[in-house]
């Protein structure tokens, strides 16, 4: 199982970071955000489906995706299109991220910045705030209850919002134990990575109507984009369509009716 491989390596790549740098150094770089919740802000914005633009290389399930790849300048694209955050995959080993690109892109846009990798341990959320995360993804399918509530409430301690992910009734269920204001419903079976796009429309009827939701995953036409609206969630998480398109910011228009 592709998953299983995915946090296995990712336990390796946390022990070796700590190695290089130990958490005590880690903590001392992190500065509190001079605004807290703005992710959670702009994605929730009234009146609209609100975008977050995904920075993504390449994925297990498609290899390559995007070959003329320059984050900084896509993210730039994002933003300039009308992008309210932007979404950055940091994992290296299944996705060519980097954690550099978090602090790479903060520095060239003014929109908040969403971590998306597989958060594990305490390190990586301490490791997010370091680099200039406004946000950092949370899948509740790989943590307990007890690591999801703790990892929430260190983000909030240091300024950041968190994205709960959830695919199934029984993540839904931990997301909203932990309390989590932003969640998002993945249509990505992520031990398979097959797509059901009616994954949101079965799972949002659980969702209490103070909670912001991302749709993420299977959104490729205006159409995917209407119907999402229409069963009330408050943003789109979008990475490959953006990430193939020739024109991104011709393929946000056409996306998003602009």
């Amino acid at each position: 199982m592709i998953l299983n491989k995915i946090i296995e390596k990712k336990r390796e790549e946390v022990a070796s970071a700590r190695q290089k740098m130990p958490l005590s150094e880690l903590k001392a770089k992190v500065k509190p955000l001079p605004v807290s919740g703005i992710f959670k802000k702009n994605v929730s914005r009234a009146g609209q489906v609100n975008l977050i633009a995904e920075v993504k290389k390449s994925s297990p399930s498609k290899g390559i995706i995007r070959g003329d790849f320059d984050p900084v300048h896509i993210a730039w694209e994002y933003q300039a299109a009308g992008a309210c955050a932007i979404s950055v995959l940091t994992d290296e080993r299944f996705f060519d991220g980097r954690l550099k690109y978090l602090g790479m892109i903060k520095q060239r846009v003014s929109v908040p910045i969403l971590r998306k990798d597989f958060i594990i341990d305490e390190y990586q959320v301490y490791e997010s705030a370091a680099n200039g995360a406004d946000a950092m993804l949370l899948i509740a399918r790989i943590l307990t209850q007890e690591e999801l509530n703790d990892y929430l409430a260190l983000a909030k301690e240091l300024g950041m919002d968190c994205l709960v992910e959830v695919h199934k009734e029984e993540d839904m269920e931990k997301a909203l134990k932990g309390h989590a204001g932003i969640i998002g419903i993945n249509n990505r079976d992520l031990a398979t990575f097959n797509v059901d796009f009616s994954n949101t429309e079965r799972l949002i009827r659980l969702v209490p109507e103070n909670k912001v939701v991302v749709a993420e995953s299977g959104i490729e036409t205006y159409e995917h984009v209407m119907f999402l609206k229409s069963l009330g969630v408050d943003a789109v998480l979008i990475g490959e369509t953006l990430m193939r398109a020739g024109n991104i910011g011709q393929k946000i228009k056409e996306l998003m009716g602009g």
